[in-house]
């Protein structure tokens, strides 16, 4: 077809289908509408492809055509790294696939028009991008390439597939190695352009010290320096309590009080009280009392809110609040006076709460306590530790023994406790990771962790009850279709959990988790059980707590760090001092949503930040070693390589291709790769001698190769 005649043809179709008065229907109906002879209908049918093609018209699941917003939906964008994608489209259960071809040029993160093409059935829906509602990344942080007339630059998330094109002369003066933040100038678009733009700012170059981590900062959006009107707000903010202060709250410095943390820890938020009468426990959780400082609506909070928590990186904090605050006067600081917030709880010999009372306080922690301290005390019978703590050993031992009975009483109801250790990443004074080991639990974190639960649990209730308005912490049941699919890869195990119409109750994931202890399989369950779990919110609604088995729960206990904690103290502080009005719970009513949605969205986005820059410090530790090796154990398997995990938590990949002696196979199964000759297999659990053969910085990669397996 003739140029002239088919530009001629696509206008006539493009004005018939977005006229008002025109109703979708069938290419034969157009044809039959059009007066068009069959000889010809096969033309018709290649121009409306074109059109649907280019986002011109759109097309339904029956092959009508008609305007492109009749059939398209609206949703957010989430690319991978191989030019592909999902978009989330509220109130489809799925995300649907977006082939690298059909992308539309979007990015990572752009809100999107787009058609779903197919829906097969028990398979994910595929969809085409018409058009880019909304652009995500004005701003893109990445490493630069210099050529000579211009550059690129590759982009720190990996998300957005695509690299940026520098013009000669927009590019500050930066040379290969750089670290910049590009501001797009041209997004590209359907035909695989690549994005354009300017370079704005040299963050520095790779090898300077700390620029790695900055650059992820940046690249996540984290907020960095308080803005000026925050820091003026704090400064009128007394470095210690005040007397007026202490009138109409409690006072409880004559009781022995302690804060059990991390060495490292400076933002001291809670506190421990307990004694004994008879066989009840009067057990204390006091927490800092932070809203008494920041006040609603005032700069403090507006910051507070917009970063929503603090966010813990390798080598530094980004606090929620000024360090005057977290480390100052909110602080429960060794031997000085603070405003708290108290649950004061009474428990019997089994751990159940019989009655509590939420109250404002005054206290004085005696001691600063470690969790190393604590467990040498409770776990190791320390002397040493013993002697120079006296005066709060049998308070110690009081507590390790209610903590048995509360753990106790929440494992007979069916909690879940996944214990996978964290790392501990050591950097010296250049920021370069010197050591990296497992940061395990001990009797004194997990301590710590029932009197905080017990807290939690007990102001949900406490408010749910109420019903006043309130941000709890919830965590759905597994979805039916996951938890099929896990039953099926248990069962290649040997194992076995019972489900009910696709539901499960969390004890026989317990059940399950205890049974896989000690065994080579018993990290790998554990992970895959855990993906089949859903994320845990924060929400208006009580819906429960899946993986605590816990009907009611909430954040109480950390209001330096997470904002849903601030915004429930104030909420308990107005209903405690005379209760709320009718104005005041309308008011909360309206304004809790968002807290909850925003409050999620930034704890996701902390998490992931926090996730990449341990797996930076991990691929430049891991450098070092290249030609060295380790014993490790299979981690994941899957059609292109197995991943392996050492000791230390660091995680390595061994490629398929790299598995030279014969031809594997992955039996999706069992989760296992299979020699087609040999027979030989890699197993998820296997015990596997590996050699670190390299590290990808940029992409934060460790690659292995096999030394032998045993």
């Amino acid at each position: 077809m003739e140029e002239n005649l088919l530009k001629q043809r696509k206008e006539m179709l493009t004005k018939l289908i977005h006229d008002p008065a025109y109703v979708p229907m069938k290419a034969k109906e157009i044809a039959i509408l059009l007066d068009i002879p069959k000889r010809k209908q096969e033309e018709l049918l290649q121009v409306l492809t074109i059109l649907v093609d280019e986002g011109a018209i759109g097309i339904s699941k029956k092959g009508k055509y008609g305007r492109p917003e009749l059939f398209s939906v609206t949703g957010i964008f989430s690319g991978h790294p191989k030019g592909f994608g999902f978009v989330a489209v509220e109130g489809m259960e799925q995300d649907i696939f977006i082939p690298a071809e059909k992308t539309g040029g979007a990015l990572h993160g752009d809100r999107v028009h787009l058609t779903v093409e197919q829906e097969p059935k028990g398979r994910r829906a595929e969809g085409a991008i018409l058009k880019v509602l909304e652009h995500a990344n004005r701003e893109i942080i990445g490493y630069y390439q210099k050529s000579k007339n211009f550059g690129f630059v590759i982009p720190d998330n990996q998300k957005i597939a695509k690299d940026v094109f520098i013009p000669g002369g927009k590019d500050m003066g930066s040379v290969t190695g750089h670290k910049v933040v590009v501001q797009i100038t041209d997004f590209g678009g359907k035909n695989d352009q690549n994005p354009e733009g300017v370079i704005t700012e040299i963050i520095g170059h790779i090898n300077d010290p700390g620029t790695d981590i900055l650059s992820l900062v940046r690249a996540y959006g984290l907020p960095e320096a308080f803005p000026e009107g925050v820091i003026q707000e704090t400064k009128s903010i007394a470095d210690e309590v005040m007397p007026k202060e202490y009138e109409g709250r409690l006072d409880l410095r004559s009781l022995p009080t302690v804060t059990i943390d991390g060495e490292d820890s400076k933002d001291l938020d809670d506190a421990i009280t307990l004694s004994k009468e008879g066989d009840h426990y009067r057990l204390g959780v006091h927490i800092a009392d932070v809203t008494h400082y920041v006040t609603e609506n005032s700069l403090l909070d507006q910051e507070a809110k917009k970063r929503g928590t603090s966010v813990y990186l390798v080598d530094r904090v980004i606090p929620m609040l000024p360090h005057k605050l977290s480390n100052g006067i909110c602080s429960l600081n060794e031997g000085s006076d603070r405003l708290a917030l108290s649950c004061l709880m009474e428990l019997d010999q089994k751990g159940n709460v019989l009655g509590h009372e939420i109250v404002e306080t005054v206290i004085r922690v005696n001691r600063r306590m470690t969790y190393t301290a604590v467990n040498a005390i409770i776990s190791d019978e320390d002397e040493a530790m013993i002697e120079e703590y006296h005066e709060l050993v049998p308070m110690f031992r009081l507590m390790k023994e209610l903590s048995e009975q509360i753990r106790k009483r929440r494992e007979a109801r069916g909690a879940i406790d996944f214990d996978f250790p964290e790392s501990k990443i050591l950097l010296d004074e250049k920021r370069k990771p010197v050591s990296i080991q497992p940061y395990e639990r001990n009797g004194a974190t997990k301590l710590i962790e029932d009197f905080m639960l017990t807290a939690n649990e007990t102001v949900a209730e406490d408010y749910y009850w109420q019903q006043i308005p309130f941000l709890y912490r919830t965590h759905d049941n597994p979805d039916p279709e996951k938890i099929k699919q896990l039953t099926t890869f248990l069962y290649n195990f040997g194992y076995t959990v019972r489900t009910q119409q696709g539901e499960i109750h969390p004890k026989e994931i317990q059940k399950l988790l205890k049974k896989a202890e000690g065994t080579l399989e018993e990290s790998l369950i554990g992970r895959l059980t855990l993906r089949s779990m859903k994320q845990a919110n924060y929400t208006i609604d009580c819906t429960g707590h899946f993986g605590l088995a816990a009907k009611y729960y909430c954040h109480f206990t950390s209001p330096i760090r997470r904002y849903p904690d601030l915004q429930i103290h104030r909420i308990i502080k107005e209903n405690i001092k005379g209760g709320l009005r009718p104005n005041r719970i309308a008011h909360y009513g309206s304004i809790l949503p968002q807290v909850a949605i925003q409050s999620s969205l930034l704890e996701r986005r902390a998490e992931e930040a926090e996730r990449e820059t341990d797996k930076l410090k991990k691929c430049e530790y891991m450098s070092r070693f290249i030609g060295q090796e380790f014993e490790g154990v299979i981690s994941g398997v899957t059609s292109w390589g197995l991943y392996v995990e050492l000791p230390n938590t660091v995680e390595g990949m061994v490629r398929i291709s790299d598995l030279t002696d014969d031809y594997y196979i992955f039996d999706e199964a069992s989760y296992q790769l299979v020699g087609e000759m040999t027979r030989k297999t890699y197993k998820l659990g296997q015990k596997v001698k590996v050699l670190v053969s390299g590290t990808d910085r940029l992409l934060k990669t460790i690659d292995f190769v096999f030394v032998n397996h045993f």
